[in-house]
């Protein structure tokens, strides 16, 4: 049977990177200047459209077949939940549910996260609960400037408040997922195994038949402290001023490949 074989990602790479929470502080310090892609400003506009502005919000970041952000609409009917994704097909892909199944509390949209977590923070908006489920691991050595927590973006993803749920079957990325998280947010960050009782994607299924073990990280994020930096004893008047610079800085070019699940290794 080969569903159930899937494998955890092989790397060389046995612990935290040495070079993470530098890389973390000098995202802290310097400001993230990509530009946004106009495609991802329309997607942006789309997401809120049927919003009635009073809703908590919940984002399914790199959503890939909307499975999961069915599940979260589903579990929190009070709620906005948005997939996004940067993959039209894999958005497409949303079988076995019909449209008339789908929740009417929840939109997909095709965007570049990167742009998209940007545009939140520009706009203001807090999430109520933020998922991050089995991303790309990008397991080589090398490749730690794409995992998610290494990019220039991961201060945006903290500066967006709310309970984030980030999740992966290869505890090399959660370990450095909590200590990326605990230096913007300047406190201790948990993880820990857990067992997928009702799982939330393919994916996560699919790991747990294999038995192999899942790796959570749920943290409940500061809404008054700045993306910027940590909170301390820091008024929310100063990080509320330091979340407007954050999202005010002049774009630079940059490019990330951004997935949702990763790809069978």
């Amino acid at each position: 049977m080969s569903y159930a074989n899937s494998r955890i990602p092989e790397s060389a790479q046995l612990g935290v990177h040495e070079n993470l929470a530098e890389k973390v502080r000098r995202h802290l310090s310097e400001p993230f200047r990509k530009p946004v892609a106009h495609y991802n400003r329309i997607a942006f506009e789309h997401s809120l459209a049927g919003w009635d502005g009073r809703a908590p919000l919940i984002l399914d970041a790199g959503c890939g077949v909307g499975h999961s952000t069915i599940e979260l609409a589903r579990s929190f009917p009070d709620h906005w939940v948005i997939g996004v994704d940067q993959s039209a097909e894999r958005l497409e892909r949303r079988k076995p549910y019909p449209p008339a199944l789908i929740p009417a509390n929840l939109v997909f949209v095709r965007a570049d996260l990167v742009d998209f977590w940007r545009l939140l923070l520009e706009s203001g908006l807090r999430l109520a609960r933020h998922y991050i489920l089995y991303p790309n691991p990008w397991p080589k050595i090398g490749h730690l400037g794409r995992r998610w927590h290494a990019h220039p973006v991961f201060p945006f993803i903290a500066g967006l408040g709310g309970a984030l749920d980030c999740r992966s079957n290869w505890r090399v990325y959660v370990e450095e997922f909590a200590l990326a998280l605990a230096v913007v947010i300047d406190r201790p960050v948990e993880w820990e195994i857990f067992d997928a009782a009702s799982p939330l994607t393919p994916f996560e299924r699919k790991y747990r038949d294999s038995g192999q073990t899942l790796y959570r990280i749920r943290c409940e994020l500061d809404l008054e402290r700045g993306p910027a930096g940590g909170v301390g004893s820091e008024s929310s008047e100063g990080a509320n001023a330091r979340t407007e610079a954050l999202a005010q800085t002049e774009p630079m070019p940059h490019a990330h490949r951004e997935t949702g699940e990763h790809d069978e290794l």
